[in-house]
């Protein structure tokens, strides 16, 4: 049986010998029990190049404990990790299901036994009044070799604090009491990096918990040439850090590996048809597709077509599987608000039974594509592109010369098409140059979300005003494409010899709420003050 559990927690460094702390008062922490004694055998699996590991992935095989089995951590936000766990089993070698998970990130190279790692733990439970369950605290004395051509073999200590029940504002008392105590966070999120010798990186724990920051997502690959991780030194607010004014490269590329690691921790979910998931990528790969096309005078186009293509293919196969789950679900929603003596012959089974075949071939054609060469050829593309970047000679300026320039011509994309819909004729044609202009705010959205680390409240009023004009217009389109459905069903109940009046009555009340938006998108336009983008470079 496969168990799924979110897993959220501060690692600290501790000296040998450190055993579990005993806290004080933490808020809803009513009593504790234990210490436990645990003893903990874990074998880890990755590639020969460390291909899980380096994305903050660990797979592993561990005996002992309250938990033994198989477990799949995959990231899932600031100190929270995603845990899928399998039964032993019999034998060593990876389950299929959790091969399979890791595929965007394996792409077809072998998973091997790269570290056994023994932990020997105190566990102390944190209980609230009722006795249940709230954090574990845990002191580790841990033994590590390394398995391979070479043999590496390290100890160390750890303190670990899990919640199990409780939430973010007893997860900060307890780190600030530890803190006080003379522990601090650790920079390694797994046990496996330390066992390898990897130096530590860069962690929004170093500020504590709720601390503003970017989730960490566990270390990357190798980086680009330029260090993309300045352009968040501008901070929030547009306050300069000490660091110097970040170039447009750093920028740009800041954003496109935040979102190519997003791309790649979204993979399992949707393998695992994790709700939500194939929105997300969808999402995902729309914001890595526009970042490149509005920014092409930093990456020139020319070394990014193929990339682009791929990106297209991809965002058009989720795509699909996507508007048929959200028609779906708007159909049934909409049936469900009708009166019921509106509802006139079996018109929820005609819809249930019109969208299972389609959902059931979309998800089927994500899993296909997830298995392709074509996808592992446009993830390997986006990794060579992130790690060598093609960078032209305005990559280097600053970005406030050359940022606000590429803002500026998506904003006036958009102008543009508002206009071009606003004297289309009536029907279709309109209805087109809307979603025309919904494509084009949705590129000014991700353009604007792109330079905040380097401009601040100035772009995040931007992204703002874009975001709004794109919902009102998604809307919109939702409406339409909703409207056309309703039309197709009642046709085909009708040459079935049902009464198809409850799909007409839903194919007005779309259309209505179609022409309801287009005015509401006249007027959020007309109101949007126009950005000062001379203002972004100060």
């Amino acid at each position: 049986m496969t168990t799924t559990v979110n897993e959220t927690e501060i690692k600290y460094e501790a000296p040998p010998g450190t055993t579990v702390p005993r806290l004080g008062e933490l808020p809803s922490v009513a009593d504790a029990s234990g210490p436990e004694e645990q003893l903990l055998e874990a074998e880890y699996y990755d590639t020969n190049d460390m291909r899980l590991i380096r994305h903050g992935v660990t797979l592993r095989r561990r005996r002992g404990g309250s938990d033994p089995g198989w477990h799949l951590k995959l990231p899932a936000g600031d100190r929270t990790r995603r845990e899928i766990q399998l039964p032993l089993g019999r034998g060593r070698q990876v389950p299929a299901r959790l091969a399979g998970l890791v595929r965007g990130y394996t792409r077809g190279e072998a998973l091997r036994p790269v570290a056994r790692i023994s932990t020997r733990r105190q566990v102390l439970t944190l209980l609230d009044g009722s006795g249940a369950s709230l954090a574990e605290i845990a002191a580790d004395d841990v033994s590590a070799q390394t398995l391979g051509e070479e043999t590496v073999i390290s100890q160390w200590a750890e303190v670990e604090v899990e919640l199990t029940g409780g939430g973010p504002r007893l997860l900060r008392a307890a780190d600030a009491q530890l803190r006080k105590d003379g522990l601090q966070p650790s920079s390694r999120s797994a046990k496996l990096e330390r066992a390898l010798g990897w130096p530590g990186q860069a962690s929004p724990g170093q500020d504590g918990p709720g601390h503003d920051g970017p989730a960490h997502d566990g270390p990357a690959q190798d980086g680009p040439a330029v260090d993309v991780r300045r352009a968040a030194a501008h901070g929030h607010g547009g306050r300069q850090q000490d660091t110097g004014p970040a170039s447009a490269g750093e920028v740009v590329l800041g954003y496109l590996n935040k979102h190519a690691e997003r791309l790649g921790s979204l993979d399992p979910l949707v393998r695992g048809d994790e709700p939500d998931s194939v929105h997300q990528m969808r999402v995902t790969t729309r914001r890595l597709r526009s970042t490149l096309q509005s920014f092409g005078k930093v990456i020139p186009r020319s070394g990014t077509e193929e990339i682009l293509a791929g990106l297209k293919w991809l965002g058009g196969v989720l795509g699909e599987a996507r508007d048929a789950e959200v028609l779906a679900s708007r159909l049934m929603r909409n049936l469900r608000t009708l009166p019921a003596e509106l509802v006139l012959g079996p018109a929820q089974a005609r819809a249930q039974g019109h969208f299972a075949p389609i959902q059931a071939a979309a998800r089927k054609n994500v899993l296909a594509a997830l298995e392709s060469g074509r996808y592992f050829a446009l993830r390997d593309a986006l990794d060579a592109l992130l790690a060598d970047p093609p960078l032209s000679a305005d990559a280097a300026r600053p970005a406030g010369r050359v940022l606000p320039a590429a803002a500026r011509r998506t904003h006036r994309r958009t102008q543009h098409r508002m206009r071009q819909a606003g004297h289309a004729p009536a029907g279709h044609p309109q209805e087109g140059a809307y979603h025309e202009a919904r494509k084009a705010a949705k590129r000014a959205r991700y353009a604007g979300e792109a330079v905040s680390p380097a401009f601040g409240k100035e772009a995040r009023r931007f992204t703002r005003q874009m975001k709004k004009i794109q919902t009102v217009l998604g809307d919109h389109q939702d409406a339409v494409v909703a409207r056309g459905v309703d039309r197709e069903l009642g046709i085909s109940a009708h040459l079935a010899g049902e009464n198809a009046f409850t799909f007409g009555l839903l194919y007005d009340q779309e259309d209505q709420q179609a022409a309801r938006l287009r005015a509401q998108a006249r007027r959020t336009w007309k109101r949007t003050p126009p950005p000062h983008f001379r203002h972004w470079a100060r």
